[in-house]
């Protein structure tokens, strides 16, 4: 049985203080700027953020609507009685307006309420309304378990923020859960996916979408990737969960566009882009994921930095944040027989080993933002390529596999328990276990593999599964037409709980009302299962 602290939901803490700062909501307007209660003064009116958060830190995040700095109160009680005060940096265009402050030293296991306020940075008696937000520190007793969701894929396929539905509804039903932390595995944005004002539905209904300036063409200069972060701050769903919840985010293709990789050069029959070098779009879009999301391993306006990190969740829980993007080779029909690059690159994998080997932690959850055994194509402009793993052919290891079957075997042979693998991406949800008695590569462990999403996404039939590591499609839910809208079904997320008592591992794939679908327990202390 698991012992969580008695703390009270986030719903009832914040209900209070997020209504009292209602005045400060972003307006679902096209190309609207954010409305503010007080003339004059600085206001985030874009909402809070809370990420990264470990036993003892958290980042938490603001963007302001003029230069001011970014200050955070913390303390053990929304009376805000005793408050700890950090100071953090001064917000400009530089970083858009946004900027993250870094609080350390905060107790373990408990809820942490903070405030955000905005000073001129000419008059620092001149704030703006205060912008609360709430968090639990990991705990550093077993005892005490641990609960997270996670799910990708958020605007996609052109179906944005769409007032008559409610907007991104699917964070409701996220926060009634109240989980320690919600993992994004990516695809936070479609910086390459313009939203219009309308689409058809198959019934001759009408989708009605926000739209904004930035999204009504695909992204190229870095004001218009940080226009496609801040169009999903338009809905109020998204923005009380970020007050809410804290995050781990990580990137995939979308943030940057369609199935890209590096060094990729964009074919000049494609006119929607003016700029053609895909390293240039991608180091403006890492700038801007940077400046929009709390990372530890990145700073707003900084060009250095990285996705991929390991944030420890106390003796339960790792988190291994991949990142399968920056790091890949091109994108081929992956039939090479040596590949030591792969879709991790050489750095990324050693240090991957590296930390699961250095883990201590119950169960090493491994956040992949593509799936290891689905068939994932690249037909862009009429190439023939695989964008993922697996390449189709359930023979022995060829191209990225061989990195994978690398990867499988380290853990085996180093003893490694308790790795899970989740992941979204595809836009169905699934869970598969790879065992090597079904497979072509035989010299790993038994593991599964679950995928969720999308979150507010077009959602598409589920692919090919390729046997080269044995997996076996265990449940599956997915529509049988490709880009289904969510007024269509089939939006999921995942939760994962790991019992404080007996240290299971339960993986719940539910659908975007919270119904639950499937579920799997898995027992801790075993290299494979």
């Amino acid at each position: 049985m698991s012992h969580r602290p008695p703390f009270p939901g986030r719903r009832s803490v914040l209900r209070g203080s997020l209504a009292a700062s209602a005045a400060l909501a972003v307006p679902a307007a096209a190309g609207a700027a954010p409305a503010f209660a007080l003339s004059g003064r600085p206001e985030a009116g874009w909402g809070v953020q809370a990420g990264d958060v470990t036993t003892d830190s958290g980042l938490v995040w603001v963007r302001s609507d003029r230069p001011a700095r970014m200050i955070v109160e913390t303390s053990a009680t929304e009376s805000f009685r005793n408050a700890r005060r950090w100071h953090g940096p001064l917000l400009g265009p530089g970083t858009d307006f946004t900027g993250t402050t870094r609080l350390r030293g905060l107790p373990p296991g408990e809820q942490i309420h903070y405030r955000v306020l905005l000073a001129d940075p000419d008059d620092p008696r001149r704030t703006g309304e205060p912008v609360p937000g709430t968090f639990r520190t990991a705990p550093v007793r077993r005892r005490d378990g641990v609960r997270f969701l996670w799910s990708g894929d958020l605007a996609g396929q052109g179906w944005g923020i769409n007032p008559d539905r409610g907007g991104y509804r699917i964070y409701d039903a996220m926060a009634a859960l109240d989980p320690d932390f919600f993992l994004c595995s990516g695809d936070s944005i479609y910086a390459d996916g313009p939203i219009s004002a309308t689409a058809a539905l198959p019934d001759g209904s009408t989708w009605r979408n926000v739209t904004t300036e930035e999204k009504s063409k695909v992204a190229e200069t870095l004001a218009e990737f940080r226009g496609n972060f801040r169009y999903n701050l338009l809905d109020d769903n998204l923005r009380r969960f970020n007050a809410q919840v804290p995050s781990i985010v990580q990137w995939d293709d979308h943030e940057v566009r369609n199935n890209w990789y590096p060094g990729e050069v964009i074919a000049a029959t494609d006119t929607r882009y003016t700029e053609k070098s895909v390293d240039v779009l991608a180091a403006r879009a890492n700038r801007a994921f940077g400046e929009y999301f709390p990372v530890s391993t990145l700073r707003p306006g900084a060009r250095e930095g990285r996705v991929h990190r390991v944030v420890r969740h106390g003796p339960l829980l790792d988190v291994f944040v991949l990142d399968m993007r920056t790091y890949r080779n091109a994108n081929t029909p992956g039939t090479q027989t040596t590949d030591p690059q792969g879709i991790l690159g050489e750095e990324q994998l050693r240090w991957l080993k590296r930390e699961l080997s250095r883990s201590r932690a119950v169960w090493k959850v491994i956040a992949a933002d593509m799936p290891l055994g689905l068939v994932v194509p690249d037909t862009t402009e009429g190439r023939k390529n695989i964008e993922a793993v697996a390449q189709g052919d359930p023979g022995a290891p060829l191209g990225r596999e061989l990195q994978i079957a690398e990867l499988l075997r380290y853990i085996k042979h180093r003893r490694i328990t308790g790795t899970v693998w989740l992941t979204a991406d595809v836009h169905h949800t699934s869970a598969q276990h790879y065992l090597p008695e079904r497979a072509a590569f035989t010299d790993f462990e038994p593991f599964w593999e679950f995928v969720s999403g999308p979150l507010n996404a077009g959602a598409f039939p589920a692919g090919a599964l390729d046997g080269t590591f044995g997996p076996d499609r265990v449940f599956v839910k997915a529509p049988t037409a490709s880009n289904v809208s969510p007024a269509g079904g089939y939006q999921f997320f995942g939760e994962v709980d790991i019992d404080g008592g007996s240290g299971d591992l339960t993986v719940r794939l539910r659908e975007q009302d919270g119904t639950v679908l499937f579920t799997k327990v898995l027992r801790p202390g075993r290299v494979g299962q």
